[in-house]
């Protein structure tokens, strides 16, 4: 019985292919990752959260590869990893993790989802040329925003949701630069290792920040349910997810891999509605709509120019 269960398995796995299942993982459980933050940071600091998962997963990352005996990164490849994880772990996610204290887990995945556009305007500003279609679908994205925050006017008004709106914007930003960084400085080694290690010193910076300000808790202090938090955004959001993620990478076409970025925040807002009851409006959902259809069209277009 085992046995005709693990050949069944098998034969859908195979059916659907191993990397599509990966790409599935991610565009769905990335998406819930915002959720647990949301829950985690309502009872304790948003860095220190932060700090903790990245420590726990980066441990584990280091752990396993110490334990395989892989060999570590020489020479400039330790530069990369250092500039990558204040960019990518202790900016775009520290900074992330903190603007959803104060925002919808929807709306923080909405901006998060952003990135592309900020790649745009920086190659802009470099004077390089850029392709009509991404202009246009800059422009749409643009467009889709301003509908989101159409009905978020009066909370403008509110200095709490201004400093969430405007640190998450600020980790788009420094993901974008992270994402060029790694393009232009990618390097032979360990991805997988690579992250663990970006992970595990970002974590050291978020932390020694928050000890420095006076900003942490008390370990002991920490709820239970900001722990399973923790350990959700460690286990499935940090560790499993990002092997998935890579995995994808590794083995499917750009245009398809990057349909996780399209979904995550559908994903979020609707558990963010579902779970939290937060707001789900036409508004939001037509201005969703038009926002990610703008960053199709941006993703297309810079992926065409490469091509």
């Amino acid at each position: 019985m085992k046995a005709k269960i693990k050949s069944a398995v098998s034969t859908k796995i195979n059916a659907i292919g191993l990397p599509i299942i990966a790409l599935c993982w991610v565009s769905f459980f990335w998406g819930t990752t915002w959720l647990a933050s949301k829950e985690g940071v309502k009872h304790m600091p948003a860095l220190q959260l932060a700090g903790i998962r990245q420590l726990i997963a980066g441990s584990l990352y280091v752990a396993y590869f110490i334990y395989k005996k892989a060999p570590w990164p020489k020479g400039r490849q330790w530069k990369t990893i250092f500039i990558l994880s204040i960019l990518n772990f202790a900016l775009s996610n520290g900074l992330s993790t903190w603007g959803v204290k104060y925002i919808s887990s929807g709306l923080g995945a909405i901006l998060a989802a952003l990135f592309p556009l900020w790649i745009v305007i920086i190659t802009l500003f470099r004077g390089e040329k850029i392709a009509r279609l991404a202009v246009f679908g800059l422009a749409i994205s643009f467009g889709g925003i301003c509908i989101i925050f159409y009905e978020h006017l009066s909370d403008f008004f509110i200095p709490d949701f201004r400093f969430g709106i405007g640190i998450s914007i600020i980790a788009t930003i420094t993901w974008a630069f992270g994402t060029l960084y790694t393009k232009k400085k990618a390097a032979s080694f360990n991805p997988y290792f690579s992250l663990g290690l970006q992970m595990f010193l970002s974590s050291i910076i978020i932390l020694a920040v928050t000890g420095a300000t006076g900003t942490g808790v008390n370990i002991t202090a920490i709820p239970a349910i900001s722990w399973w938090a923790i350990g959700y955004l460690v286990i499935v959001g940090s560790v499993l997810t990002f092997i998935a993620f890579i995995y994808a990478l590794q083995n499917l076409p750009p245009e398809i891999s990057s349909v996780y970025a399209y979904i995550n925040p559908i994903v979020a807002v609707l558990f963010g509605a579902l779970i939290f009851g937060e707001s789900l409006t036409f508004a939001i959902a037509l201005g969703g709509a038009i926002t990610l259809s703008g960053l199709y069209l941006v993703n297309y277009a810079i992926r065409k120019a490469r091509l």
